[in-house]
Formats: structure tokens, C-alpha cells, sequence
């Protein structure tokens, strides 16, 4: 009976039960598509506050209806398609390579995971992330929701592909990859403070442990995520607006105004203040935690049935 008991313990199973990182990866990139379509227009409203120097925009809602007023509603959807293609592959990312640094990092006796193995793990996902797939796409979507008009034919981007394709023109390969220091160090740090944090929450909050066969309610993985997603924004709000001013800047014209990540944020200091190394803080506020909190949501639904299946029902 002893040993029963012991067998129903969720740290002991989990020990022999881990979730293969395909599966998390699946989760992830299912969650990512119903993200990008609820809150697309947040992150719309966040990259024109932060490219905003003359103080055209009074707040997220002056903004907001100044875009849609003046451009068509519409437009608070502009770079939709790079956005949900690379919300997608990122999460997909982020997921797996997460799922397979901690296998790596796992007490090969104990098959544990400490919190400092879980912090690495989430820093070399959000690195790897960063670097394969976050830079590139979001330069195209930055380019896009910087222009401004309602005609097409005006406009110097028309749509992802044309726009990629012109930036290697004008500048090279490598100018996809503008702002990818600052975007490492915020994916790095908010991936890291993430995976640990939501981890923490489901065990504090609803005694869950990977691997027992609990499915997590929709508002369980909710206010997990959303709570999980809260601390990144704040400590890298201005890795966030260097990486935006440098994916912003086009080098078709020669000289560029940042040199780089160091040089970007001692100009935006000296020349705007402090206060704008944290512009486009609240709408990253109101995207990164509920965009958190629904993609946990979809991904612990997809993540518990399996776990329900394979590992609960085998238990039985």
C-alpha cells in the first residue's frame, strides 16, 4: 500500500515522466496563433509609441484611435502575418529547446531540476529564440507598422516578403538581423524569469507538477501566465526600445543614427531622458502578461491531455 502511495507522489512521478519536447513545442506554436490575433493591435499601438520622438501620440488610447481614425481600423493589424508566423516558430522554439535544456540539466541520480538548471534553461531558449527567429521578424514587422498611409502604392514596404526582401537589398543580409544584442538580453532574461516563475506558480497555487496527469484549468494557466509574464517587461523595458529604434533605422541612405546597443541607449538618455529608455512600457504591459496568460492557456490544455494520456491512464 506504502509503495502505491509513494508511486501517486507528483514529484516522485515526475521523475519518471517527462514531457517530450515535441509536445511542448506543438503546445507552444498552437498557443502562439490565438495569441498574435487577440493582441496584435497592442503591439501595433506599443512600436508607434516607442518610434514616437516628437510626441505625436498623447497615450495608448490617443494613439490607438489616431491609428485607426487616420488609417482605418485595419491598420492596428498591420504586420499580422510576420507577427503570428513568428509568435508560431518562436514558441514552437522557445518550447522545445526549453524542454530539451532541462532534460540536459537534470540530476542524471535524482532526475530533478534545480531552479538555477530552470533559469539556464529558459536563458538559452530565450537566446536561441532570439537569434533564430525573434531579430529577423520582427525587423520586418517593426518596418511595417512604422509606415504611415492608407495607399499601398505609397508606401515603400508591401507586405512581409517584399519587405524582407527589400532590406537585403538595401542593406545586406545581416540587416535583418539589426538589434539582435538587445533582443538576446530581453529574450534571454524574460524567458529565463518566465519558465521559472510559472512553474513556481502552478506548484504554489495549484499543486502542479509536471508529469502527474493534472489538467490545469483554462483560468488556472491564465492567471499562472499572466503572473509569470509581469516581471520581464519591467527589468528589460530598455533592451525593448533599442531594439526597436535599431530595427526602426533603414541604412539605405547611408549614415544611420545608433551605432549599436551602447551607443543607442546613451543617446535616447541624453538626448530624450531616462524615462524614454521605458516608452511603450504599459502597452508591453497590457500585450507580454495576457499574451502569457493565453498562450499558457491553449498550451497547458494541449500539455496536460497528453500527459492524461499517456502518463495518467498508463499509471492506472
Amino acid at each position: 500500500m506504502k509503495d502505491f502511495q509513494a508511486n501517486k507522489n507528483p514529484q516522485a512521478e515526475s521523475k519518471k515522466t517527462t514531457i517530450p519536447p515535441y509536445m511542448k513545442a506543438i503546445s507552444g506554436s498552437f498557443g502562439g496563433i490565438v495569441e498574435a490575433c487577440c493582441l496584435q493591435p497592442i503591439d501595433v499601438i506599443k512600436t508607434r509609441l516607442q518610434l514616437d520622438r516628437m510626441g505625436n501620440y498623447k497615450g495608448i488610447v490617443h494613439c490607438g484611435a489616431t491609428v485607426s481614425s487616420t488609417e482605418g481600423l485595419r491598420a492596428l493589424w498591420k504586420g499580422l502575418t510576420p507577427f503570428a508566423t513568428h509568435l508560431t516558430l518562436k514558441y514552437a522554439l522557445r518550447m522545445g529547446s526549453n524542454a530539451m535544456l532541462q532534460s540536459a540539466f537534470k540530476d542524471s541520480d535524482t532526475g530533478t531540476l534545480s531552479n538555477k538548471a530552470r533559469f539556464l534553461s529558459g536563458f538559452g531558449a530565450g537566446v536561441l529564440e532570439a537569434l533564430v527567429i525573434v531579430t529577423p521578424f520582427e525587423v520586418v514587422k517593426i518596418r511595417l507598422q512604422q509606415q504611415r498611409g492608407l495607399s499601398r502604392e505609397l508606401l515603400k514596404y508591401k507586405g512581409p516578403i517584399h519587405c524582407a526582401h527589400t532590406i537585403i537589398r538595401e542593406e545586406g543580409l545581416f540587416g535583418l538581423w539589426a538589434g539582435a544584442a538587445p533582443t538576446v538580453m530581453r529574450n534571454g532574461t524574460n524567458q529565463a524569469a518566465m519558465f521559472t516563475a510559472k512553474n513556481a506558480f502552478d506548484v504554489v497555487l495549484w499543486k502542479k507538477h509536471e508529469g502527474d496527469g493534472k489538467v490545469l484549468q483554462p483560468w488556472q494557466s491564465m492567471i499562472s501566465g499572466f503572473l509569470a509574464g509581469t516581471a520581464g517587461p519591467v527589468c528589460t523595458g530598455p533592451f525593448d526600445v533599442v531594439k526597436t529604434r535599431l530595427m526602426a533605422q533603414s541604412r539605405d541612405g547611408g549614415e544611420v543614427k545608433y551605432k549599436g546597443m551602447v551607443h543607442a541607449i546613451r543617446t535616447i538618455y541624453a538626448e530624450e531622458g531616462l524615462r524614454a529608455l521605458w516608452k511603450g512600457l504599459l502597452p508591453r504591459l497590457m500585450r507580454i502578461p495576457p499574451g502569457q496568460a493565453i498562450m499558457w492557456a491553449v498550451a497547458d490544455q494541449i500539455i496536460g491531455l497528453y500527459e492524461r494520456r499517456y502518463f495518467h491512464s498508463a499509471a492506472l
